[in-house]
């Protein structure tokens, strides 16, 4: 259809966001590798509270904050295992996101409840449920000790005994940091070791469960949706931090804002990002690329994806099969489109030209280029080493994810026999006497899901001959068939491992029956166990010696470029700046904003199917005011450990909590795209308005609204 516009600026205004939209794909389809550049933000904005943005943020957003301003904010913020968390009330209220308590809800459920699926309210403090062996911290003490480690490893003469003498001053000064403040102190290492400090947390151990939605108001949308936008999430829970039995006395913590977000406002994340490799040299991405992740996103694409496949030949299975799929579904994202990313020729070069960028500057210099001109020579000479046992070690390694449950029952059946090797007297009391028949019972599982197992022996198969190949005599003891057969029925036609009854036969037998029955698998375990440590030291060897060269990049990059650009991630506290903005996706634009009109418009036009059921709580659209912002997307820089950072504005309140990202964010492990990275966070006024229409959680809201308890 053609329409004729009566307003010349109105076409323009159309062209040019057009060629703005579609110009980031052009430059990434046609390029010349010579000519591209490092870009100001392809290292990220995770700012560390040890050097505040305090320029950056005043010539970028016309705010400039105090001291003070960090010092509140951090104080603010919390570290919980594996997430962040925050004050948002003085009386030791905590709020994180459901996902990174959904474990929490289980330990504290009781006998015939099902806290999952109905959520959990504490009406009262004494309903509060204490969560056992869980705790909260929070940074009140940074300590830079760059110079004394410096100086430490300076007097080093060889890098073994510079890597020993750094991790001896650093366990050195933890102790002497922790005596003198009395808290848990933290060895942190910023610009991969260009500068260090000491972190002192102060630890709460007593945490209660306070709020949770239902499982499927906090995960509408379930696997498909995540790493996606727009999102319809109540991600979110709540907790406090007691001490001596009563609610810790938070003197610094976010109050909910009650005005919500604005286009062009400055907003701030507040927590945690666990890893990223943005000051990574291109020898060690490049590594990452061809062994790290490609054998990642090989096991868990594989796996993720047979997964769908079993559900149609065993129906009956449907259910454990799309858990396990639940279960990998958030790694399987990361790693393929971490790995697809590694792959890209467009990023990569965008990585070399920050690299050359800096190599140039160092080489322009005597001395520094006396110094450190061998870096990435080194660097490289460290990953070569590597390519010859990373394959190795990813081939031999077993773990209850992967691994096909016949190498797992071959290995406790080789343990077995060698501890049957033994004087009686010395092994083990379930070797020997009354107690042995049960012992070779147990080694095989009563109950073996056959269809499963040989899935994943073809997939472990394929992953153990692409690591090393197909001359490699222990692949061509498991696979080589002459007949046509594929490698799992090949090695399954040699074996004694998928029957019971011929394991235990073969399992009665003397030890040295059992290790030279030529069982492929028993084969396989002989092979391979024995020589991971062997390898797992050479790799620490390896990896201790290039840590010597890491700090040295570190240095001449913070010497370079000072705190203009952050230190990669670590699982240590960052602020991250960022405005509300939406991003090309799918052949059309993401909106800033998603409302509650967007949920139930997606629940019934999926016929309210699972995963896009509304909660029964959300069963009557007109409890609630349909237009109100329910998650939004923002350009802050946030990674794994960024789950339940406090999103606030630049009074230091709460505006929204991150939950996730989009799929482009997933590229930030080691470069961050500002036209496309974007972190996705439930809305303050969403949940509010959740809160207070849907769960009735009075007491709740008023304390959020008054920032102390009623």
């Amino acid at each position: 259809m053609i329409y004729r516009f009566k307003n010349s600026k109105i076409i323009i205004s159309i062209i040019l966001f057009v060629i703005m939209s579609i110009q980031p794909l052009f430059a990434q389809a046609n390029f010349n590798p010579d000519t591209v550049k490092a870009q100001k933000f392809d290292t990220g904005k995770m700012w560390s509270f040890d050097y505040p943005p305090f320029d950056y943020f005043e010539k970028t957003y016309g705010f400039k904050p105090t001291q003070e301003w960090f010092d509140d904010v951090r104080l603010s913020a919390l570290r919980v295992p594996g997430c962040t968390s925050s004050f948002v009330s003085g009386d030791g209220l905590m709020m994180t996101n459901y996902h990174c308590a959904e474990g929490l809800v289980r330990r504290v459920q009781k006998e015939g409840e099902d806290l999952i699926n109905n959520g959990f309210f504490a009406k009262t403090l004494a309903d509060e449920r204490k969560i056992p062996n869980y705790y909260t911290e929070k940074l009140v003490f940074i300590k830079d000790v760059s110079e004394e480690v410096h100086d430490a490893i300076a007097k080093g003469t060889t890098n073994e005994e510079k890597a020993k003498i750094k991790e001896e001053k650093s366990k050195e000064l933890v102790e002497l940091y922790k005596k003198e403040t009395g808290l848990n102190c933290q060895f942190v290492s910023l610009f991969n070791g260009g500068k260090f400090s000491i972190y002192g947390y102060k630890r709460y151990d007593d945490v209660r469960l306070v709020f949770v939605p239902e499982y499927q108001a906090a995960y509408f949308g379930g696997d498909y949706d995540n790493f996606t936008y727009p999102r319809y999430n109540l991600d979110c829970a709540f907790l406090r931090a007691y001490e001596n039995d009563q609610p810790v006395k938070a003197e610094n913590f976010f109050k909910f804002s009650t005005n919500g977000i604005q286009l062009g406002e400055p907003i701030f994340t507040v927590g945690n990002p666990g890893f990223t490799q943005r000051l990574k040299t291109v020898a060690f991405l490049e590594y990452q690329r061809d062994v790290t992740y490609r054998n990642n996103s090989y096991l868990f694409d594989s796996y993720f994806n047979v997964l769908e496949t079993l559900k149609s030949i065993a129906p009956d299975k449907k259910d454990e099969y799309e858990q396990i799929r639940r279960r990998i579904g958030n790694a399987q994202k990361v790693f393929h489109q971490t790995y697809k990313g590694l792959t890209d020729p467009y990023l990569l070069a965008r990585k070399q030209a920050f690299e050359k960028e800096i190599k140039e500057k160092v080489f322009a210099n005597k001395s520094l280029k006396e110094k450190y001109g061998g870096i990435w020579e080194n660097i490289s000479k460290t990953r070569t080493e590597m390519k010859e046992i990373g394959p190795k070690i990813s081939a031999y390694t077993l773990n209850n994810i992967f691994s096909s449950q016949y190498f797992l029952i071959a290995r406790d059946l080789v343990k077995f026999a060698k501890e049957m090797q033994k004087p009686e007297a010395e092994r083990d009391a379930k070797y020997k006497g009354e107690k042995l028949d049960s012992t070779i019972n147990s080694l095989y599982p009563e109950k073996l899901d056959k269809l499963l197992e040989v899935t994943k022996l073809k997939i472990q198969a394929d992953f153990i001959r692409m690591n090393l190949g197909n001359q490699n005599p222990i692949v061509m003891k498991l696979f080589s068939d002459k007949s046509g057969k594929d490698a799992a029925d090949y090695i399954l036609a040699n074996s004694v491992m998928d029957e019971r009854d011929k394991f235990i036969s073969l399992a009665k037998k003397d030890a040295e029956k059992i290790l030279n029955s030529n069982d492929p698998f028993v084969y396989f375990i002989i092979e391979t166990q024995d020589k991971i440590t062997e390898l797992q030291n050479k790799s620490k060897e390896i990896t201790s010696t290039e840590q010597v060269f890491d700090d040295m990049l570190g240095e001449v990059v913070f010497m370079l470029y000072s705190t203009n650009i952050p230190p990669d991630a670590n699982f240590t506290l960052r602020i991250s700046d960022g405005v509300l903005q939406n991003f090309d996706y799918n052949g059309t634009i993401a909106p800033t904003v998603t409302t509650f009109y967007g949920m139930y418009d997606r629940h019934y036009s999926f016929y309210k199917e699972y995963p896009w059921n509304i909660a029964p709580s959300w069963d009557e659209p007109s409890k609630v005011d349909l237009a109100t912002p329910f998650n939004f997307t923002s350009t802050n820089d946030i990674v794994g450990g960024n789950s339940g950072s406090a999103v606030i504005n630049k009074n230091a309140e709460v505006v929204g909590l991150a939950f996730d990202g989009n799929m482009e964010s997933i590229y930030g492990n080691f470069i961050y795209m500002t036209h496309n990275n974007r972190c996705i966070s439930v809305d303050a006024r969403g949940m509010m308005e959740a809160f207070e229409k849907v769960y009735k959680a009075d007491r709740f809201v008023n304390e959020l609204k008054e920032g102390k308890l009623p």
